[in-house]
């Protein structure tokens, strides 16, 4: 199984692109975000999923874990194939694909081409009760694969200084939010509608304002 591929971009396609792995190229399939955010001629990391049929086999590469988990739950809907996964998430994106789920929104599924009334409807009812669990891990897969870089040692290293850590992003910050309303005693899945409808109302909200937020709606009226 190949879950994870770095190397740089030959060539692009339509709906694939060529990753030459020390001097090996693997045709990669990815959706419409991924193939606009990836440069051609530099280096990259995908994670990947292999597609085994009897006659065919193929990759499909992902930037973060969190949108190749959401590929393969997407997967075990009836009628869902992988081209109609990864035109949902070119669509839509992981975090969107969460957030319509857990909201309930077909219209946003149905923005994809090729996914008609009835199967958005169908990804809608046979996701929802998932979709809070995949949230509630969204802050720790949602950071994009960094290429593999070799270390060449030189007699005198000179001293570098430490990068700056990773700024949180929002996937990080709902999730957060999640994992502490959960902790409050709150179900999965009202939790999961409350910190999505804050985010969506406050984009750069952090984790303290989307849980004040999200207490504010699951308040009896």
């Amino acid at each position: 199984m190949i879950g994870k591929l770095s190397g740089v971009v030959d060539w692009k396609g339509s709906d694939q692109l060529l990753l030459d792995v020390r001097g090996v190229g693997y045709i990669v399939h990815v959706n419409e975000r991924t193939l606009a955010a990836l440069p051609l001629g530099e280096a990259i990391s995908l994670y990947t999923d292999l597609l085994v049929r009897e006659d065919l086999m193929q990759l499909f590469g992902f930037r973060t874990l969190f949108e190749r988990e959401w590929h393969k739950l997407l997967m075990t809907v009836q009628g869902v194939g992988a081209k109609a996964s990864m035109s949902i998430l070119g669509a839509l994106g992981a975090e969107g694909v969460a957030r319509a789920i857990t909201l309930g929104d077909a219209r946003a599924i149905q923005a994809a081409n090729g996914v008609g009334p009835k199967l958005a409807q169908r990804v809608i009812l046979e996701l929802k009760a998932k979709a809070p669990g995949m949230m509630a891990m969204g802050g720790s897969l949602a950071t994009p694969s960094a290429p593999a870089v070799e270390v060449i040692e030189t007699p005198a290293p000179a001293r570098r200084k430490a990068p700056p850590p990773p700024i949180p992003n929002r996937a990080l910050f709902s999730a957060d939010a999640l994992s502490a309303l959960v902790n409050l005693g709150y179900g999965h899945s009202e939790a999961a509608e409350a910190v999505t409808t804050a985010a969506d109302e406050a984009p750069e909200a952090d984790t303290a304002t989307l849980i004040r937020a999200a207490l504010k709606r699951l308040a009896p009226k």
